[in-house]
């Protein structure tokens, strides 16, 4: 199976790029739901998450606080280290069962902290969606209610936007559009994506499907 991972900072697009590569028939693996599924309420994992951080990121009925375990995560480096050893390796072991399970000319694999988690080499192509800083805060301000301070705190944990292009063997240019505009398309008509969007979209899918053909996958 060919495998391109598709990665951004915070708030770039990467969710309405998957949502059109799904639309042209690709399977598309979200890292992100891997993860949540990982924590949901009687898995193991969030055991050992509890005995790990302890009660503060535990709601009353047994289920994890995802923004109290992020609030901790990201002011402190080590704390976020902890988690990433508990989650990464159970993560990888979930993409790589779902990948030998498909049957396509290739996937794409959403992997939000791809670089940052070293995981590159799982797969045959990075795909990087690309915005400004500024678009990431105003989009994430909009969607999740963070503050400024806390969305630029997200964002200084992973590589920058410089470093995340120069590892891109692809790029989606997601700043064309004003933010403001995206921000009333996401909240008036979440499930149409963006012309430009899908032009590029439409040109890579291409592009992944030759490279796979061609090399017998």
């Amino acid at each position: 199976m060919f495998k391109v991972g598709l990665t951004g900072g915070i708030g770039s697009g990467k969710t309405t790029v998957a949502t059109i590569f799904a639309g042209l028939g690709v399977p598309v693996i979200d890292a992100d739901q891997v993860a949540h599924a990982l924590v949901a309420k009687g898995q193991p994992a969030l055991l050992v998450i509890q005995q790990a951080f302890g009660s503060r990121v535990m709601l009353a009925d047994g289920s994890l606080n995802r923004r109290a375990l992020s609030d901790i995560i990201f002011a402190d480096a080590e704390q976020k280290k902890c988690l990433e050893a508990i989650l990464h390796p159970l993560i990888i072991d979930h993409l790589q069962q779902q990948v030998a399970a498909l049957a396509a000319d290739y996937c794409i694999l959403a992997i939000p902290l791809l670089f940052e988690t070293h995981m590159t080499h799982f797969v045959d192509r990075v795909l990087v969606v690309d915005c400004s800083v500024a678009c990431q805060v105003s989009r994430v301000m909009a969607r999740d209610h963070y503050s400024r301070e806390k969305i630029q705190t997200i964002i200084n944990s992973q590589i920058s936007r410089v470093e995340r292009r120069a590892k891109a063997d692809d790029l989606i240019d997601n700043s064309s559009m004003d933010c403001d505009a995206v921000l009333l398309l996401n909240a008036v008509h979440s499930n149409i994506p963006h012309k430009l969007l899908a032009e590029q979209v439409k040109t890579l899918h291409n592009l992944y499907c030759s490279l796979s053909r061609s090399q017998g996958r």
